[in-house]
Formats: structure tokens, C-alpha cells, sequence
């Protein structure tokens, strides 16, 4: 009788494991969604790196979660300005509403601009120092999409005495797609003002704006 009964309750036993195993599976798909800029801030243990092209700047960084925070270090290249900006800083998600999430970040860097004129006729050089304060609200709309919405105030003060500074207010948003695989393509806009003075000269305001199309991977 006790061989029958070992049997039976292998073969109930096989369809619930199976299935279980199933219901898993989205589970880690859904943890390793967003790499660049969603989700708003990475779960704990997770990290990325990332990379992306665009107008004026491209550039690259790594993402990581960890205590409540994400902290993220990244470099860019202004190749408008030749410009190499290299920056620290970090999120925190303060508010889940459903499938949305609000992070406010804030981040500390360098500039180092070349000053040359030969795609923007205003830039001056120098070493600058950048504080950045933004936000950044991902929300889940899809399996494999997320929209985002974007806010970047950086400012940039000269660390010489001839009071150059560089201040910009951009606002936009985009879209991070799930490509699989821990990958994911992001396509961001963001449009708004710029203020700067150089060395020595009036303070000019313009247009300011940031195209990107970037890939990143989950490494955990």
C-alpha cells in the first residue's frame, strides 16, 4: 500500500510545482525591468550600467540599490562644449502610488569645459562644480513598457573668482522599453531654459534641451 500511495502524491505533487515555478518566472521578469532611468529608483541588491547617444551630451553609468537609496555615478561627454562632466549622486523613492513612483535626486560633479567656440558660440572654459537637484516619476503602463517623466535643474558655479556660472531648468519625459533579458532601450526628451555668464561678461538666457537613446543592462 505504500508504494501506490508514494506514486499518487508524486503525480499531485509534479502540476503544482510546475506551476509555481511558471508563476515565478514573470516575477524576476518584472524586478529586472529598467536600467537607465526607470524605475525611479532600483529596488535594493539591484544594479545596472547603462549607456546612451544624444544631443548635445552622451555618456554612460552605473546604477546600484542599496539601503532605501539608489546611488548612481556617471560620465558625459557635452561634445557641443567638450565638455567631460563627471557626477555622484543619488535617488530616493518617497512615494508609490499603484504602478507609479516618484524619486527626487540629487547629484554633485565637476565640469571640466574646454571652451571651445566651434559648435556654440557662447561656451566659455573652466572647472565648474555642478549640483543637480531633479525628480523622476516612472509609471508601469505595460508587460514591457514604462513611461517617465523628468525634471533637472542643474547648476554649475565657476572655482575661480571671475563669477562664471551655467544654470539650466529642463522638464520632459519618455519611455523605457523591455527588450528581455535584463534590457531595456530608453527614448527621453526634455526641453526648457538656459542661463549662463561667462568670465567677465552679461548673463545670456536661451534655450536649453536633452535628446537620449540609451541601453543599459541588469547586472543583478
Amino acid at each position: 500500500m505504500t508504494r501506490p500511495v508514494l506514486l499518487l502524491a508524486l503525480v499531485l505533487a509534479l502540476p503544482a510545482s510546475v506551476a509555481a515555478q511558471e508563476g515565478a518566472a514573470p516575477a524576476r521578469e518584472e524586478s529586472a525591468f529598467g536600467t537607465v532611468m526607470a524605475p525611479a529608483a532600483l529596488p535594493d541588491g539591484a544594479s545596472t550600467l547603462y549607456g546612451y547617444v544624444g544631443v548635445p551630451e552622451m555618456g554612460a553609468g552605473f546604477r546600484q540599490g542599496i539601503a532605501g537609496f539608489e546611488l548612481e555615478a556617471r560620465a558625459r561627454l557635452d561634445y557641443f562644449r567638450l565638455s567631460g562632466i563627471f557626477e555622484g549622486g543619488a535617488r530616493r523613492a518617497v512615494l508609490r502610488e499603484g504602478p507609479a513612483t516618484f524619486a527626487p535626486t540629487l547629484s554633485l560633479g565637476l565640469v571640466l569645459n574646454s571652451g571651445t567656440a566651434y559648435l556654440d558660440a557662447d561656451n566659455f572654459g573652466g572647472v565648474l562644480l555642478r549640483i543637480t537637484p531633479g525628480l523622476v516619476v516612472s509609471w508601469r503602463v505595460g508587460e514591457t513598457v514604462a513611461v517617465l517623466g523628468l525634471l533637472e535643474l542643474p547648476m554649475d558655479f565657476g572655482l575661480d573668482p571671475t563669477g562664471a556660472r551655467r544654470f539650466q531648468a529642463l522638464t520632459g519625459g519618455g519611455a523605457e522599453f523591455y527588450l528581455g533579458q535584463g534590457v531595456s532601450l530608453l527614448l527621453a526628451g526634455q526641453l526648457g531654459v538656459e542661463n549662463f555668464k561667462a568670465p567677465r561678461e552679461d548673463a545670456v538666457t536661451r534655450l536649453g534641451y536633452q535628446v537620449r537613446l540609451g541601453i543599459g543592462s541588469r547586472l543583478f
